[in-house]
């Protein structure tokens, strides 16, 4: 009987041995260092970039010059038709107002109602928008929606910081 328990505890031996070594392999990646934010990705949790086009009004004659910049022309006479002012036979010659680029980042998790900060870019040749106010501009995703609106005075400079996301 000797002769047939040797192999049995030699094979008890060996599972016990692997058994062992798989708990010992399993074990090992927890005691990792890694972070999952480290190692994993998330699809379509990001920032969704927003732009809009709009007019800076207020410019107490540094904005655009309608004659170089005939889009900003457009644009006023467009928005003073939406409020019913007829400007059909009108020569419209102002430089307080200026065409500007709107973009925005819009955090993955933004809720109605939270308030993001937006960049505003000059389009013609205002050379400043100190002391203008941005007339209400809708901001477009990459899908053509409307995520956000933006209107407000225009603050210059590194140093100035403005709205609820100021710091």
């Amino acid at each position: 009987m000797t002769p047939f328990r040797l192999p049995r505890l030699r094979h008890a031996a060996a599972c016990l041995v692997l058994a062992c070594g798989l708990a010992g392999l399993a074990v090992a990646p927890a005691a990792a260092s890694s972070r999952i934010k480290d190692i994993a990705e998330f699809e379509g949790i990001r920032d969704n970039l927003l732009i809009g086009y709009g007019l800076v009004v207020g410019l107490n004659g540094t904005g655009d010059s309608l004659r170089n910049a005939p889009f900003t022309r457009q644009s006023l006479a467009a928005m003073l038709e939406r409020l019913g002012v007829n400007t059909r036979d009108a020569t419209l010659n102002t430089r307080n107002v200026a065409a500007v680029m709107v973009t925005a980042d819009l955090p993955p998790f933004a809720r109605q109602g939270n308030r993001i900060d937006v960049t505003i870019s000059a389009l013609g040749d205002a050379p400043s928008l100190q002391g203008g106010m941005l007339l209400v501009t809708p901001l477009l995703g990459a899908d053509g929606e409307v995520y956000a609106v933006s209107q407000g005075p225009v603050a210059i400079g590194g140093f100035s910081a403005g709205g609820q996301g100021a710091t």
